[in-house]
């Protein structure tokens, strides 16, 4: 009999359209516990673990409701498969596993439409299973891509389906939760990398260091796109406006929090950066700009799926945060934020500089995880 399966796109859209049905997680506890597949609705999930379904199918049946839709996902495929077989064979009628396994949907991508202009569009790549947001902007015939995943032909499939050609990719910041596409498109695509040079400086692979004021623009006129330096959560973190409307925060600003300063093992060193970024630049600005940032927490901060709000908004549900006038009380708040990171992401560091290769599967596992970039007083409290 035909087990039949459904693809991570697929799962997204029962998620965001509330379906019905229960998500049966057959992977170990401890990798359950670390990732677990998240949407902007609660989920009905069971986690029990696919060596049970072996050697105790008798006692693990019957922990699944019947006359439920039941959606299985497991490390790489074959164990949910396996527990699909098993439920179908018990006389479950609606029984499906996921496509190659939680990699499929920690590599997800799914675009929706963050702004529009005279002569352009911006498109918010939300990738669900790291919480993460990167963004294409399109004029004309080309596209510049900002903050890309290593998922680079979802990119390229996205420009091709567009008439573009991705000419640009810039990077806000070295990245530690995940591993980024950058060098993988300008590699496959020719495109030209722009990214700050303190936080580069070391990378093994060709760049256009980028400046605070710097203007960049298409070649058959768009909107412009202006650097801003923005440091704090790294020494180089740059944020990118567009049109003087949209600003592409990366880590330096999100919806309900602020980016951590700690992640590069100088807390108070960079704390001092953030703070001055804080005070000096982010409450100074345009409060009607439009934020864009690199990361989310939750899904509840998405207004009609796109994470995005109005500085003034911004500021205001962060007001414990933006409210704070002197270095030391700020660095307190940091130092409660101050949460072990993940090992991997010293490495990842060394990947997105050009500095490590790893193969694809165990870039797969790396990258899998929700990110751990946000201090927010929520996760101080």
């Amino acid at each position: 009999m035909s087990i039949p399966s459904y693809t991570a796109e697929e799962l997204l859209g029962a998620l965001v359209n509330r379906e019905d049905f229960i998500l049966l997680d057959v992977r170990n506890s401890k990798d359950y516990d670390r990732f677990k597949i998240e949407g902007p609705y609660p989920i009905d999930m069971l986690n029990i673990v696919y060596y049970d379904f072996q050697e105790l199918e008798d006692e693990c049946v019957p922990l699944v409701p019947e006359g439920r839709k039941i959606r299985i996902v497991c490390a790489k495929e074959s164990s949910a498969k396996y527990v699909a077989g098993v439920l179908s064979d018990c006389g479950y009628n609606d029984v499906a596993y996921l496509e190659g396994g939680i990699r499929t949907w920690g590599n997800l991508l799914s675009p929706v439409k963050a702004g529009t202009g005279p002569n352009y569009e911006v498109y918010q790549f939300r990738r669900p299973g790291k919480a993460s947001l990167s963004y294409v902007l399109e004029s004309g015939r080309e596209m510049f891509v900002f903050d890309p995943s290593k998922n680079v032909a979802f990119y390229q499939q996205f420009a091709k389906d567009h008439g573009c050609t991705i000419t640009r990719t810039f990077e806000t910041h070295r990245q530690a939760d995940y591993i980024s596409g950058s060098d993988r498109l300008r590699r496959d695509a020719g495109a030209e990398i722009v990214a700050p040079q303190p936080d580069f400086d070391v990378a093994r692979f060709p760049y256009t260091a980028v400046s605070d004021g710097d203007v960049f623009a298409f070649s058959d006129g768009g909107p412009k796109v202006r650097a801003i330096h923005t440091p704090g959560h790294t020494p180089g973190s740059t944020s990118y406006l567009i049109d003087d409307r949209y600003l592409i925060s990366g880590d330096a600003v999100f919806l309900l929090s602020i980016g951590r300063p700690d992640l590069g093992g100088k807390a108070e060193e960079w704390s001092r950066l953030l703070f001055k970024t804080m005070t000096e630049k982010i409450i100074k600005w345009d409060r009607s700009l439009i934020v864009l940032p690199g990361h989310y927490m939750d899904w509840r901060e998405a207004k009609n799926q796109v994470f995005a709000d109005t500085l003034e908004n911004v500021i205001e549900n962060n007001a414990e945060i933006y409210s704070v006038r002197d270095e030391a009380t700020f660095f307190q708040f940091i130092k409660k934020n101050m949460r072990s990171q993940p090992d991997e992401y010293a490495r990842i560091r060394e990947i997105n500089a050009g500095l490590l290769e790893v193969d694809e599967e165990e870039a797969d596992v790396m990258d899998l995880g929700k990110n751990e970039c946000a201090a927010s007083a929520a996760k101080a409290a």
